[in-house]
């Protein structure tokens, strides 16, 4: 890379870490930390929202797709879209629009309300677990991305270095540096692939009639994806729109439920079309540029096997000149910045609010406890980084996290918003017969009928254990549903 893109680069990073500073000086308390002091604006939550939801993970991710099956990809951000606005119509409504919560920090917090302090501890558990896991595969994203840009630098050391500046980042500036900057890390990346990467690589590859020459008819068709595969993503990806730890953070941090609700309307436009078509989009470039052999100078010949989720970064390494090459990279590693320290927020909160200060004895507003959020973020992003260096793909990683929350969490959650007779007993059979019978699926690798993916087969022992639970424990309490 040459100098001047790493001092692009650079300054970015430091800029990055100088609002974090910034915010260290302002957080009063856990609070602002943790929701940003509920007065922030619609534009702001919802480029927040879909930065944190799409970000570098799904970016590369998405890439990788567009690589291996075209543009029929996309449809796995349309299910971003889908439970967005679904979201916005039946969830916001409910949990912003409800007084009693109006002090709430943490999404297992509505679980303490509906059913009872153990059934929250449980939830928190589950959230931090998969914002770690989520957590990981951002800084492995980025990893990647800086390793594939970087060849003199490997994925170990990418890998470090990313996580190094994810965490001290966030550790220092709390939920307002986290949704301030990523609105500009969201507005940097669209624009550095609007108007840098894919206009640059489209002519780099050779144009319109070159692309459809080198690559399978079906990869430039919307139909090249089985019904099944549709479902799978639905399954996994709708759902954490209603349990999703970050997500519920933003909700609080809102004004109120007309800005919630227009926020989570503008981070579903954004998702699908906007950043499903872009992503897969390059990524089909990079499977004809790798079938040119523009990446021999990299040590890559033509028909040699690439990495997907490579094939990207490989891209942009070659076509872009000094200085729109730090741009570009400085867009991808925002949005992955965007992301980490989101999940690594949501994680935090989980630990410490729903967690820590129950078992301290300490109100999660009492001035201790934003020192203890900023060391439980360090240790959870030291975590993190580990996790990450065990792991092999993004996209996978990313959908095993999201589909262990919410095979242990969507379930009860509908319960304690529609279903009377929901009991604690029934919830807590649910969180861990589902997350169990997902985590166990998958790391076993059991071939399933239909090549469903084991989240459904979770989501449907959590229900058949909810229901059979609050049928013969019932809530010994009453329980409105409002």
């Amino acid at each position: 890379m040459h100098f001047i893109d790493l001092i692009i680069f650079i300054i970015y990073m430091v800029g990055m870490l100088a609002v974090g500073f910034y915010f260290l000086r302002k957080n009063q308390g856990t609070d602002d930390y943790y929701v940003g002091g509920r007065q922030m604006g619609s534009v702001h939550i919802g480029l927040s929202a879909v930065a944190t939801d799409v970000g570098g993970g799904f970016s590369i991710g998405l890439g990788g797709l567009g690589f291996t099956i075209g543009l029929s990809g996309s449809w796995m951000l349309f299910t971003g879209l889908v439970g967005a606005w679904l979201a916005a119509v039946f969830l916001i409504p409910l949990v912003k629009g409800n007084p009693k919560f109006a002090k709430l920090l943490t999404f297992p917090q509505l679980f303490g309300h509906y059913y009872s302090a153990r059934v929250a501890v449980v939830a928190a558990i589950i959230s931090a677990v998969g914002y770690a896991g989520f957590t990981s595969s951002q800084l492995l994203a980025g990893a990647k991305l800086a390793s594939g840009t970087f060849t003199e630098l490997s994925l170990t050391h990418a890998l470090i270095i990313m996580g190094v500046i994810a965490v001290v980042y966030t550790v220092m500036g709390g939920i307002k540096a986290v949704i301030y900057t990523d609105t500009v890390q969201w507005i940097l990346l669209m624009g550095g692939l609007l108007f840098i990467g894919l206009p640059m690589a489209y002519n780099a590859v050779g144009g319109w009639e070159t692309i459809r020459a080198a690559v399978a008819p079906e990869m430039l068709r919307l139909d090249h994806v089985s019904g099944v595969q549709l479902f799978n993503w639905g399954v996994t990806i709708v759902p954490i729109w209603f349990v999703g730890m970050t997500l519920y953070q933003r909700i609080y941090a809102a004004r109120d439920v007309k800005t919630a609700r227009k926020a989570w309307f503008i981070a579903g436009l954004f998702e699908w079309p906007i950043m499903a078509f872009l992503g897969v989009a390059l990524g089909l470039m990079a499977r004809v540029a790798a079938e040119q052999g523009m990446f021999a100078e990299l040590g890559v010949l033509s028909g040699a096997e690439v990495d997907p989720e490579s094939g990207l970064p490989m891209l942009l390494r070659t076509i872009l000149p000094f200085g729109l090459m730090g741009l570009m990279m400085a867009s991808y590693f925002s949005a992955i910045l965007s992301t980490a320290d989101s999940c690594l927020m949501a994680a935090s909160g989980n630990i410490v609010t729903d967690l820590l200060s129950r078992w301290l004895g300490l109100d999660p507003g009492h001035p201790r406890m934003l020192r203890t959020a900023q060391i439980a973020t360090l240790v959870l992003g030291a975590v993190a980084l580990l996790l990450a260096s065990l792991a092999t793909n993004v996209l996978d990683l990313m959908l095993l996290s999201y589909a262990f929350m919410v095979s242990g969490l969507l379930v009860p959650l509908l319960g304690a918003l529609y279903w009377k007779r929901s009991s604690p007993t029934g919830a807590l059979l649910a969180m861990i017969g589902g997350g169990l019978t997902t985590s166990l699926l998958e790391s076993f690798s059991v071939a399933l009928p239909y090549d469903l993916n084991a989240n459904a087969f979770g989501i449907a022992v959590a229900t058949l254990l909810f229901v059979t639970g609050s049928y013969l424990f019932p809530n010994p309490s009453s329980k409105t549903t409002t």
